[in-house]
């Protein structure tokens, strides 16, 4: 899950180094009911970035994979995976579910940044989803990555905060 988990802090970063280039909004500006569908800060610049980390993180790791202590980590066979595709879906799944969850929490007058919890935690299902259609971990795996996901948003939130990269801390 860490190409999943790298994307999805992607954008973040892309718009601190890349500023306004590229910060299209996905939705296109476009609104629904007078609400926007998704909101200006689900733009193409983090949808690319996304897909480049998630292609990014499954190069490397298929890149360490040949090495034992990395090897006996792993529960794929790196030798057997196209990893353009898997950092594809990554970077695209954990899009697509906060993409997702922004259209709801725009129907619910939620500002960008506003705390949603149970669902800020779960962009890696997205992944988890994307991925499942050319690999299906065993159920303890994705019991495992169920329990410890949710975690993970709660302390990247934190350490962005910290870091100045975010503007709330939750």
């Amino acid at each position: 899950m860490l190409p999943g988990y790298c994307a999805n802090m992607a954008p973040v970063f892309a718009a601190k180094i890349f500023g306004e280039f590229f910060s299209y909004p996905l939705d296109f500006g476009w609104k629904m009911n007078n609400k926007p569908v998704l909101g200006k800060n689900k733009t193409w610049r983090g949808l690319i970035a996304a897909i480049l980390v998630g292609i990014l993180i499954v190069t490397l790791q298929s890149c360490l994979y040949p090495f034992i202590f990395f090897k006996n980590l792993s529960i794929l066979d790196y030798t057997q995976i196209n990893v353009w595709l898997f950092g594809l879906l990554f970077g695209l799944g954990v899009i697509l579910a906060d993409a997702i969850k922004s259209f709801f929490k725009r129907r619910k007058n939620l500002k960008p940044g506003d705390k949603w919890f149970p669902w800020d935690q779960l962009d890696f299902v997205g992944a988890l989803i994307l991925i499942s259609l050319v690999y299906l971990p065993l159920l303890e795996i994705i019991i495992i990555i169920s329990f410890i996901s949710p975690l993970l948003p709660i302390a990247a939130n934190w350490i962005g905060y910290k870091l100045k990269l975010k503007k709330v801390a939750w």
